[in-house]
């Protein structure tokens, strides 16, 4: 049963609570803008075309020499997908000839030799990632031929975190079990709505029951962690249709929800103009739905880890959110401690020393960089001292990590108060609010504070005043 009586609905969703914590939607109101989702920093739309192949084999360079190195996280970006999913702002190809997988596995491989003989000796790495487009859109042997490339060039550890995302409409129980086989031991499954109207409205139909099934089929096949990705704002959604949706998540028990704000761009994202925009709920609904939805998640029995992402409370996300051992990256919150990132594949974004690199966009130039020997970067950024330390302060923040100034003037040869004194006075507005507080040693989110740290840790963002060719989500 719904925790929310659908005659009331709307008077209930002014407020969300967390343990003796209530925070009102004017609240929310007050402190809502548009803003990035620090995934990095700088954030991956101040990349700089300057930064190309040499740059980035340089940095690939100073890690193979160097004395020690954190593991390597490595993604991998396979664009294909069988129909289009009118939200979706993933770089994708859609077309229904697998016959073209094949063609780019050859070029994966050829991109993983490049970058293993860059890399070195030490390619012990921690985590894989297999995003997309669609990964099942690969077939069994093509997978399986993908897991021997990366094993070949990439020494994985023991407890390597393993995880893919899956399509329910284009997986089978066999290929999940094939792919616990091959190591995988988390799944990502992207629900965003079980009402058929919704579906209907964004072209993704994929009925509750054949849902269930692929998240029963991966509970079967053994694997750790389940995610499942919800997306609030979608056209002819409702605060009545959500709640539904809701139910049913709850019942289902993933062991870890994303709730992503739906943003709708689309002067960026062509796909985005089949949505009929007067089918978009409006900012008010936007906003009661999240409050409902994050009070129906906690009182289902899941915590609040941050931004958008809840998980169980025996859940390694929760254990890392206590024991202050949380992280962020490209992948969003992550247990793991900080690891260079491998990016393989179109548009793959990389994280090595001090720097960021994205690979091109499109498969002719994937293919031509490849075919000339090499490495398909198109930007990137050299991070500098400064974006180092604002990248330590705003990550902290992300995670709702205490800042601790001594620990940090001693890393960085900084006095916090002096470094950051325009910073620190802009916070007043927040601490005021209750939603941080700051002293002569460090500063606190508040458990107020923890839904509003993208607009916090926008205040330490250097170049929020410079010009970007992407607009913003909003940030609730």
């Amino acid at each position: 049963m719904s925790a929310v009586n659908v005659s009331n609905m709307q008077e209930a969703q002014n407020t969300v609570i967390f343990p003796e914590i209530e925070i009102s939607e004017a609240l929310i109101r007050r402190f809502d803008s548009s803003g990035p989702r620090y995934t990095s920093y700088p954030t991956a739309d101040r990349f700089r075309s300057g930064f190309n192949e040499p740059s980035y084999k340089n940095y690939l360079a100073q890690r193979a020499t160097a004395a020690s190195n954190p593991p390597l996280s490595v993604y991998v970006h396979l664009p294909f997908c069988e129909s289009l999913c009118y939200f979706c702002g993933c770089n994708k190809i859609i077309t229904q000839d697998h016959g073209r997988s094949a063609e780019y596995l050859r070029y994966l491989d050829k991109e993983m030799a490049l970058v293993a003989g860059h890399l070195g000796p030490d390619r012990q790495t921690a985590q894989l990632h297999l995003g997309g487009g669609t990964p099942t859109f690969l077939s069994a042997a093509e997978l399986t031929h993908l897991m021997d490339s990366l094993r070949g060039h990439f020494d994985f550890a023991p407890d390597a975190e393993l995880g893919v995302e899956i399509d329910p409409r284009t997986v089978s129980d066999a290929t999940l079990a094939m792919l616990a086989g091959l190591g995988f031991n988390r799944t990502s499954f992207g629900v965003q709505d079980f009402d058929p109207q919704v579906q209907a409205a964004v072209n993704r139909i994929q009925p509750l029951e054949m849902v269930e099934k692929a998240l029963l089929a991966s509970r079967s096949a053994g694997f750790q962690s389940v995610n499942v990705d919800l997306i609030y704002g979608l056209p002819k959604q409702t605060l009545a249709s959500f709640d539904r949706t809701l139910d049913e998540v709850i019942r289902l028990a993933p062991d870890r929800i994303a709730l992503y704000n739906y943003a709708h761009l689309p002067s960026r994202f062509k796909a985005q103009r089949l949505i009929v925009a007067s089918d978009l709920p409006s900012a008010e609904r936007r906003l009661q739905i999240f409050l409902m939805s994050t009070r129906r998640l906690l009182e289902g029995g899941y915590v609040y880890i941050g931004l958008d992402h809840f998980a169980k409370p025996d859940d390694e996300l929760n254990k890392a959110r206590l024991d202050r051992s949380l992280h962020r990256n490209f992948q969003g919150y992550t247990t793991r401690a900080e690891c260079d990132l491998i990016g393989l594949g179109v548009s793959a974004i990389g994280k090595v020393g001090r720097s960021y690199s994205q690979s091109v966009r499109t498969l002719n130039a994937y293919y031509q960089y490849l075919d000339q020997g090499r490495l398909p970067i198109e930007k990137g950024f050299d991070l500098s001292p400064d974006d180092v330390l604002r990248r330590e302060v705003i990550m902290a923040l992300m995670c709702s990590m205490p800042l601790d100034f001594a620990a940090i003037n001693q890393t960085h040869g900084i006095d916090f108060v002096s470094y950051f004194a325009p910073e620190l006075a802009r916070l007043d507005q927040y601490e005021e609010a209750g939603l941080m507080r700051t002293t002569g040693q460090g500063i606190t989110i508040t458990p107020k504070g923890r839904l509003f740290v993208r607009a916090i840790g926008m205040v330490f963002d250097k170049y929020m005043g410079q010009p970007t060719v992407s607009t913003y989500s909003k940030l609730i």
